[in-house]
């Protein structure tokens, strides 16, 4: 395969190699589905800290699998912008808007697809909101929803932690804060997780996302609450409809990737009996198995993506300008070069790429993780005698070029 590395001076410019080369790991099918990591440290092992790809629709990519590397990207973007608009595939029509790229991928009027001044104005509308919305008692929320959950199947004495639980307390939480009726938020848990997992129903999920979150503030216009939606709308960033819609739909799709990091913790918890009874006689934090996800299985397992503001060397390749890349946040994690023994205790280490990194970084991290806090708790003290339902290696997984989420976790427990 010929590169684009520094060795390659005649390599062309513009994409990893010819479009749409057979040659290269695809980032979804059959076999991303069932084993991203076995391809992605076969890509180490091929082509250093960053590979070329392909992600759906055979577009090339860059795949940044080393630790320095993505914190190269993600502190810098002037060199690396997160702009779409700067993305030469699209610029010259090889992406078509029916694309299941669109939705993770596309420039959009929020925080997360710009950069300098238009990024630091929104950004910081956002945190302002976020932190009126913990202000108001998201922990309370969070009690509320997990008991409501458990309320569906605790007199079964059998459930699934995935479908049944971990899918929906997040996203519910997030419904509640954002401004939108329990039954909407509903209907939302199933849109983020297909938007999420990409195929040929992801721009239609996104646009039915955008339409829930478009009604919403078109209701709070005239009716306002006390939520996120009024809040971002009463801002002094002066938000357009646009901009509040599009900020609504991106915390709602970071609670969607909460749920992975729950039924990750969930499983961590459950697979190991010393954690399980650490926990509930209150020897161990919760938060030390949170890091032991974020390390070993964030919750999103590649992030999209940023785009070469001009011709740059990175891992030891040329990336041309408008090139996209992609940051490989779970094989970032487990790089040899600062992971040399995987089996080493993080505890205490959040050096972790599972949130980003840089002006980007998530601004909702710690609701997240206080989210998480509380499923847990409520559910260990809900129903004692909790166990998996399984043996621990017959759970299994399912990625997209996204993320890797947990197919079931099925326990069961004394009624």
């Amino acid at each position: 395969m010929n590169d684009q590395s520094l060795d390659s001076p005649d390599a062309p410019r513009g994409c990893p190699v010819a479009h749409g080369s057979p040659e290269l790991a695809r980032l979804y099918g059959p076999e991303a589905a069932t084993d991203p990591h076995d391809i992605y440290e076969r890509l180490r092992k091929e082509h250093g800290s960053v590979a070329p790809v392909l992600l759906e629709g055979d577009i090339n990519a860059w795949l940044v699998l080393g630790y320095r590397d993505s914190r190269r990207v993600l502190d810098n973007p002037s060199q690396f912008p997160r702009d779409a608009r700067t993305w030469r595939d699209y610029r010259e029509g090889r992406i078509e808007e029916t694309s299941a790229l669109i939705p993770m991928l596309a420039w959009r009027p929020d925080c997360v697809s710009q950069d300098g001044e238009p990024h630091r104005r929104l950004r910081g509308a956002v945190n302002d909101v976020l932190q009126a919305a913990v202000s108001r008692g998201t922990r309370r929320h969070a009690t509320h929803f997990a008991n409501k959950q458990i309320d569906r199947f605790a007199a079964v004495g059998r459930a699934d932690l995935v479908a049944d639980y971990a899918d929906f307390v997040p996203m519910l939480v997030m419904s509640r804060v954002l401004g939108l009726a329990e039954v909407e938020g509903r209907r939302l848990v199933e849109s983020c997780a297909e938007l999420l997992k990409g195929g040929e129903d992801a721009v239609m999920h996104d646009g039915r996302i955008r339409e829930i979150f478009g009604e919403l503030v078109e209701r709070r216009r005239t009716e306002p609450g006390s939520d996120l939606a009024t809040d971002l709308l009463d801002h002094h960033a002066a938000l357009d409809h646009d901009e509040v819609v599009d900020h609504l739909r991106m915390v709602m799709i970071a609670a969607a990737v909460t749920t992975n990091l729950l039924a990750r913790v969930l499983r961590l918890v459950l697979t190991d009996a010393s954690r399980l009874s650490g926990l509930t006689s209150g020897q161990l934090n919760i938060s030390a198995v949170m890091e032991e996800a974020m390390w070993n299985s964030p919750p999103l397992t590649v992030l999209p993506g940023r785009f070469a503001a001009s011709d740059v060397e990175l891992g030891g390749h040329l990336i041309g300008a408008g090139d996209l890349l992609v940051l490989g946040l779970a094989p970032g994690n487990l790089d040899p070069e600062v992971r040399p023994d995987p089996g080493v205790s993080v505890e205490g280490n959040q050096a972790h790429l599972a949130f980003g990194a840089g002006p980007h970084e998530c601004p909702g991290q710690s609701m997240g993780q206080s989210m998480i806090e509380i499923a847990v708790d409520v559910l260990l003290h809900r129903l004692p005698g909790l166990r998996l339902a399984v043996p621990a290696d017959e759970l299994t997984s399912t990625a997209s070029t996204w993320e890797s989420r947990l197919d079931g976790l099925p326990v069961e427990f004394p009624v």
